[in-house]
């Protein structure tokens, strides 16, 4: 990080008074520390420091048990350093506060292999090391919702102080009501430097999806995609009601997906995915192979909880079959139409619910590995994918679990110790999470993913 870029920053910014410094865990909740203002430069040039233990706490933030990092290491702790990204405002709280995201180091100097964000560098040095450089969007979609009665309602419109009766696709009444909310939004979207693009009335009542725009540096777009769920659900909070991306909020509409577009540069600026047609390069077509083959192991990524599962269900608007289609919604992979020049892969499994760096190490990592292998994918399919006979991803948290232990790609996508780590916090929660009734679940999940 640039130490006169984060002093430049703290310069142009003196009300802020206080500074968070927090770290990303396997379930995406920000860990971290509250400091004043005067300790900012020290925390820039040294970081802190807070237990291994800390980014593998389950759903609840407790402990693992038998995890390896608590007792039987005496809960040591790991090297937090700022990244590259530096400070950045807060804008949900009341008092001015900056952010510095961290990430963590062991004592020596080597990065933390279970820290997800390193899971997806390394992803990223590979893809460099070949002179190659993914440019990601990410689809942000997300449910606006009243939670101060015991059933879920979509917040009264602070226009008319009506309730949306139901879903309104693509409507801009929906959004108009909701109009100060969103301004507010992109505003604090760009003081964070978040490039919030479109913002459009999704398919369930209280329904919305924010687009990031498409750039050649995931680490950011996974940051960005982080913050963005960070900042909405504190604003929201200010508004008086919740934004979640919890997968599946309600049974009977829409779940929350994070679709992912990527393309890859070459050093020369060139989308290799690109041959001068609609049907896209030798590269592009060996991706969609890794994509489809490693699917199945990292189903447990892309739907990481109990509630998860509730969106994989044929005709929901999520993909249950593993195929592959141009300009085709129901396909799990889908190649948009664009110009040539624009070629790229939309990967359409995961939910709203996701951690977003994950699951770019994966849906990076798996199209490396397709590209790596040199191996055609099946035929595109046509029509409704729901109506057709394709290979499934599993259909229980329980069996994608089973599946991110034992198959073979999971260790070609994710490192030894993450996937150690993510098992042992996957199954305790699955063993807890029995003893919730359905309301304590949904309580659990509406503001926590």
């Amino acid at each position: 990080m640039n130490a006169d870029k984060t002093a430049n920053w703290l310069q142009a910014n003196p009300d802020i008074t206080s500074v968070r410094v927090a770290g990303c865990d396997l379930n995406a909740q920000a860990r971290g520390k509250r400091f004043p203002r005067r300790f900012a430069h020290k925390l820039e040039v040294e970081g802190t420091r807070f237990p291994f233990s800390v980014l593998n706490l389950d759903i609840w933030g407790e402990d693992i048990e038998n995890s390896p990092l608590v007792f039987d290491s005496g809960d040591a702790d790991g090297l937090l350093r700022p990244t590259e990204r530096g400070f950045v405002p807060m804008p949900w709280l009341a008092t001015p506060t900056a952010l510095l995201p961290v990430w963590m180091y062991h004592q020596d100097g080597r990065p933390y292999a279970g820290d997800p964000r390193h899971a997806l560098a390394s992803v990223l040095a590979r893809y460099a090391k070949r002179g190659l450089t993914p440019v990601v969007a990410t689809e942000m979609e997300f449910y606006l919702v009243d939670d101060s009665m015991r059933q879920l309602r979509v917040p009264k419109s602070p226009n008319s102080g009506k309730r949306r009766p139901g879903a309104q696709t693509l409507s801009m009444r929906a959004l108009d009501g909701f109009d100060k909310f969103f301004t507010e939004l992109y505003d604090a979207c760009e003081a964070m430097d978040i490039p919030a693009n479109s913002a459009i009335s999704e398919a369930g009542i209280g329904q919305f999806e924010v687009d990031l725009a498409h750039q050649p540096d995931a680490l950011k777009a996974a940051d960005d995609a982080w913050f963005f769920k960070l900042l909405l659900q504190g604003q929201a909070r200010m508004h008086g009601f919740a934004a979640s991306f919890m997968a599946k909020p309600y049974p009977e509409y829409a779940g929350n997906g994070m679709h992912v577009h990527f393309s890859l540069l070459d050093k020369a600026g060139r989308n290799v995915f690109d041959d001068g047609t609609a049907h896209g390069s030798d590269m592009l077509r060996h991706a969609v192979t890794g994509l489809m083959k490693a699917a199945p192991a990292s189903t447990l990524i892309f739907a990481p909880h109990l509630n998860s599962y509730d969106r994989l269900v044929p005709g929901a608007h999520a993909p249950t079959g593993l195929g592959w289609a141009y300009e085709n919604r129901t396909a799990a992979i889908r190649i948009p139409a664009s110009p040539p020049v624009a070629r790229r892969i939309e990967h359409r499994i995961s939910g709203g619910d996701v951690n977003p760096y994950l699951l770019l190490a994966v849906i990076l990592g798996a199209a490396l590995a397709g590209i790596e292998d040199e191996v055609e994918p099946t035929d595109p399919i046509t029509g409704n994918a729901y109506a057709q006979d394709l290979p499934r991803i599993p259909t229980s948290w329980s069996e994608a679990i089973d599946r991110f232990e034992t198959d073979r790609w999971t260790p070609r996508l994710l490192p030894a110790q993450l996937i150690e780590n993510m098992l042992l916090t996957k199954r305790q929660e699955l063993r807890d999470i029995e003893e919730l009734s359905e309301e304590e679940r949904i309580d659990l999940y509406l503001d926590t993913v």
